[in-house]
């Protein structure tokens, strides 16, 4: 099986090389399984087999007119280990550069942890759906993994389920609460919104979740006649963002099953272009989303910044700072731990660093980074110290907390390097009771010198982030304007 990273790249990669929106469904038609009820075990594997073909042929038909493809995990669950095992095939049989959506629709709580793990490291699909009703507690396991993104099931087309989504009333819908609280869950990136064929709905959502991507599930061919420039037109504009993206559309059924499948869908794809563009230039502000564009290049750490902004960790108006100084921002990390998979990601940024260096112990410096210490120590399985801000005066009286012996190395953990004073002071606590300091890794990277001062005193520097890559991810994702990203990079 191939080893997909990154949902949101490879995404934007096809959508910009196929120049398409469109997935393509690869699920059996649902109208023939109920004749599996009285099929022999010999007959569902002819089924499946032949069922294994026709996919194949529908994923050579379409590779460079699709931009993903979509796989509902209850239609192979219906076939028995049949149908599991048809769906390992079909994940070897889809090109590495198409990403894969597993349309699950999880919701249950005591088996997410165990489930992510399957759909993520064992099947290595990039993007699953969930049902929200458990809350963030049932999403969270799936938000730990570092480029995979979740769709939050917020609304369908069914009409009996109108009187749960739009309870308490229509104007104020229980749906539209479960956009606006999924927002507070993850990024843009990593998480987005199924949504079911409905452009009246639809518009309502996008206006509630301008930056989400939305993925529209159903049978359009039925709902909306999607062939159709009217119908087009009227879907997109629901549903587009202000760049004319945001939006995954599915290709119809009936479109596969005719004599000029590939034709026709070339045509749809075409027609969702040309709509695309009068939708980019009827909009004010097309130009703000210019520099997405950059995004098709590979940027590890940007979902980890954009997280970290959207909790509040980058914050604009003049402020001390720890050594006097001050400036017209602030960073504050101490929000990090409140949020169980913003923490685990930057704990698992500093342990691949900390994998290549030499150490005995880890120390943190009080009081910011000592529970990214803490954690790095569980996660490694390594002990930890850390340096007193201050002596005690009961007790022992004690300047390093925890079990040491003189002689160990002592990798030192630090939050970010403004002057680099307190990491010294630190770092010369821990020396003077007869441990080597040699490297010194912290998040972020001020950017002001500081790597070369602490090289100059005999510590290697290393950071997670430096400020100007923080400012440069902001400016291209549009949360901050020009004024805000020359604040940033002032000094740097």
């Amino acid at each position: 099986m191939s080893d997909r990273t990154n949902f949101f790249d490879k995404l934007l990669a096809a959508v910009e090389s196929n120049q398409s929106l469109l997935y393509l469904a690869l699920d059996p038609d649902p109208e023939t399984l109920p004749a599996l009820v009285s099929m022999t075990a010999e007959e569902t594997q002819s089924f499946v087999t032949d069922l294994l073909k026709r996919l194949k042929s529908a994923i050579d038909q379409t590779a460079d007119l699709i931009c993903a493809c979509k796989i509902t995990l209850g239609f192979y669950q219906s076939l028995g280990i049949s149908g599991l095992e048809l769906l390992q095939q079909i994940l070897t049989i889809i090109p590495p550069h198409i990403p894969v959506i597993l349309d699950a629709k999880h919701c249950d709580l005591n088996t997410s942890t165990v489930f992510a793990k399957t759909v993520f490291e064992d099947w290595q699909v990039d993007a699953v759906t969930l049902s929200p009703y458990a809350g963030f507690d049932q999403v969270a396991p799936f938000l730990l993994y570092p480029g995979k993104t979740v769709f939050v099931l917020c609304a369908t087309a069914n009409p009996s389920a109108a009187i749960f989504q739009e309870y308490p009333t229509p104007e104020n819908p229980f749906y539209l609460q479960l956009v606006r609280i999924s927002q507070t869950w993850g990024t843009p990136e990593k998480v987005g919104l199924e949504v079911g064929v409905m452009p009246d709905m639809l518009a309502r959502i996008r206006q509630a979740a301008p930056e989400r991507l939305i993925l529209v599930e159903g049978d359009i061919a039925e709902e909306n006649d999607l062939t159709e420039k009217n119908e087009i037109a009227q879907l997109l504009a629901a549903g587009l963002s202000k760049n004319g993206e945001g939006l995954l559309l599915p290709v119809p059924p009936r479109l596969l099953a005719g004599k000029d499948a590939r034709q026709e869908i070339e045509k749809l794809r075409d027609n969702i272009n040309k709509e695309r563009l009068r939708a980019i230039a009827g909009s004010p502000t097309c130009e703000l989303w210019l520099p997405d564009v950059c995004f098709l290049q590979p940027e590890p750490n940007r979902d980890l910044i954009l997280q970290l902004y959207d909790i509040g960790c980058v914050v604009f108006g003049d402020h001390v700072q720890a050594s006097g100084a001050t400036f017209p921002y602030y960073i504050d990390l101490r929000k990090i731990i409140s949020i169980p998979q913003i923490f685990h990601q930057i704990v698992s940024a500093y342990a691949d660093i900390l994998k290549d260096l030499k150490f005995d112990r880890i120390a943190g410096i009080p009081y910011g980074s000592l529970p990214t210490a803490t954690g790095l120590a569980l996660r490694m399985e390594r002990p930890m110290i850390f340096p007193r801000k201050e002596v005690k005066t009961y007790g022992a009286g004690k300047l390093i907390e925890g079990h040491f012996q003189a002689g160990e190395t002592i990798v030192v953990v630090d939050d970010i390097l403004i002057s680099g004073k307190s990491v010294m002071e630190g770092a010369g606590k821990l020396k003077s009771a007869g441990l080597n300091v040699e490297d010194i890794v912290v998040l972020i990277d001020h950017e002001q010198g500081v790597k070369d001062k602490l090289q100059a005193n005999g510590y290697r520097a290393h950071s997670v982030l430096a400020l100007s890559e923080i400012a440069q991810t902001l400016y291209q994702a549009n949360r901050i304007d020009s004024e805000q990203f020359n604040m940033l990079t002032a000094e740097v």
